[in-house]
């Protein structure tokens, strides 16, 4: 297997949240190259950034509309990309043990569009905003606390081992880090703390809602299955023209056996998200239980 080959099935076998990082840092490098060829060569490069990037201006943002999302795949720096993967990282790992990825993927984008959207009417509302020139904004930390706060909203008392700090719960994380953006408003990059807070809001509020039974994130889902088609390559048709029937008729029946398992696992997991583990039958816990014993 050559690395080509490698790479495809790592693409493949690779989960929402891997493919988030992984489209996240190919931006950011290719954002480094153009930056290093603009500066080598002495040419503007500056389209590339400023045609993904979101801009406070409506009427600028009205000829480049996909920039309420692309702005969340880029980033000004390697500490930027590093940090916000980071925590990207951990907390969708846990978000993703109770939730689809499809869920997660929602997610995301709803923390972009409400990050943007809190930047966006601070930067033409607020008086302190007042003759301020151009302005963009950069960068996944919105998505990033979204998904934090919502994970932590659905599991506050998970512990985190945090380094040299010891076990810490996940809402005491995800409270300071918003602590640490309503601090950093007067001082430093106002619009892009703004931003981040609009993220955290929208990450408690679907949870919450979701709760209750009420999926906020829904109306993206023919956005997402379009994503999906980008995503996961078409199967390939098979060039060979003799079955055996035999086989053919198990591997279908293999595969029959596990979509229905997967449905029932699904189920299961909804129900999880919506009224807890303890909701769980006997019954349910058990087939669970062995399910994952069983993966």
């Amino acid at each position: 297997m050559d690395w080509k080959q490698k790479l495809k099935y790592k693409y493949n076998t690779a989960d929402t949240l891997e493919k988030l990082i992984g489209l996240n840092v190919l931006l950011f490098i290719l954002t480094f190259v153009f930056r290093t060829l603009g500066f080598l060569f002495k040419i503007p490069t500056d389209f590339f950034i400023e045609w993904l990037v979101f801009p406070k201006d409506l009427l600028e943002y009205a000829y480049k509309p996909w920039t309420i999302i692309t702005y969340a795949f880029m980033h000004s720096g390697i500490f930027h990309v590093l940090s916000n993967m980071l925590i990207l990282y951990f907390s969708g790992k846990f978000f993703l043990t109770y939730f689809s990825g499809r869920r997660m993927l929602n997610l995301y984008l709803l923390g972009a569009i409400c990050g943007a959207l809190v930047y966006a009417l601070s930067y033409n509302l607020l008086p302190a905003f007042s003759g301020t020139g151009r302005s963009y904004l950069i960068g996944a930390s919105a998505s990033v606390m979204a998904t934090l706060v919502a994970t932590a909203t659905q599991a506050p008392n998970l512990q985190v081992r945090l380094f040299f700090l010891g076990n810490l719960k996940l809402w005491w994380i995800a409270a300071f880090l918003v602590v640490l953006d309503v601090v950093q408003i007067p001082l430093s990059n106002p619009g892009g703390h703004l931003a981040h807070l609009g993220g955290a809001f929208i990450g408690y509020l679907y949870i919450v809602q979701l709760k209750k039974g009420n999926d906020i994130g829904a109306w993206l889902q023919s956005t997402t299955n379009w994503l999906a088609e980008l995503f996961v390559p078409k199967a390939r048709k098979s060039n060979m023209k003799t079955v055996h029937k035999t086989s053919a008729n198990k591997s279908d029946k293999n595969s029959s056996n596990r979509s229905e398992k997967q449905v029932k696992i699904d189920i299961i997991l909804d129900k999880i998200s919506k009224s807890g583990y303890d909701s769980l039958s006997k019954v349910e816990k058990d087939f669970l239980f062995k399910a994952g014993k069983d993966m």
